[in-house]
């Protein structure tokens, strides 16, 4: 990986509980314009690692650097400001708000009132949610309300966008509607997104990074990883 592509990078990242070790030492790196997938099974680390890379956890040890600045520790919001998009598993909308109301408030949080206007009409355009335009967040399917979250994290113009498990809980035609919309995002966007589904992960993925004890313990393509008989062990088994 050329040096000049990385634009998030960890370095020796640990974060313990106690005598846990939930992340241990992870050197990783990601490129402009990649869309890598985190998987592992339960407790392998993988959210942990997100949550540091998000502010939501500080480590305790190690940095994280994005785009060559160090934002180890820093507040979800500050990391916001860098230009990043997060989605996390807990739901962050205005459920007696409308679609576009929701939108144009995350939009308008970075951006003037004029730009943000125009970015809620392309952002609703973008991801097709013209028919819930109107509609209160609150009264949305729970996969319309999920794509409404994406609405919001786009509005922003981000750069690099992380996502933590965008199809958690939705039906199979969601869920491919949802890898329809990351694609469309990656379009304009670096993004991580960490995910338990693995038809999901087929739908998406072009690198993958697998955790397991806290640790990274292969990267590589979806084929290959499934392919691989450690990696299957560990996680795959009767999904691969």
């Amino acid at each position: 990986m050329n040096r000049a592509e990385i634009v998030l990078e960890t370095r020796n990242l640990s974060m313990h509980f106690g005598g846990v070790r939930a992340v241990d030492r992870v050197d990783f790196s990601l490129s402009e314009n990649e869309l890598r997938c985190l998987i592992g099974p339960n407790g392998a680390g993988k959210s942990t690692f997100f949550k540091c890379l998000t502010g939501q956890l500080r480590p305790t040890a190690g940095d994280v650097l994005i785009r060559d600045v160090d934002v180890t520790g820093r507040e979800p919001h500050e990391i916001g400001a860098l230009g990043v998009g997060i989605k996390t598993q807990v739901p962050n909308v205005f459920e007696g708000l409308t679609t576009e109301e929701n939108i144009w408030i995350s939009a308008r949080r970075w951006h003037r009132s004029s730009r943000a206007r125009t970015l809620t009409t392309e952002t609703i355009e973008r991801l097709q949610l013209g028919d819930v335009r109107s509609e209160p967040v609150g009264r949305l399917a729970h996969g319309q309300r999920q794509w409404v979250e994406l609405g919001m994290v786009v509005a922003a113009e981000p750069w690099l966008v992380l996502l933590d498990e965008p199809a958690a809980g939705m039906t199979h035609e969601e869920t491919v509607r949802t890898a329809e919309l990351i694609r469309e995002i990656n379009r304009t966007a670096t993004l991580i997104v960490v995910e338990h589904d693995m038809q999901f992960i087929r739908m998406i993925s072009r690198r993958v990074t697998l955790f397991h004890e806290g640790g990274i313990l292969m990267e590589d393509t979806m084929e290959a990883i499934s392919a691989d008989a450690r990696a299957r062990q560990v996680y795959l088994g009767h999904r691969a």
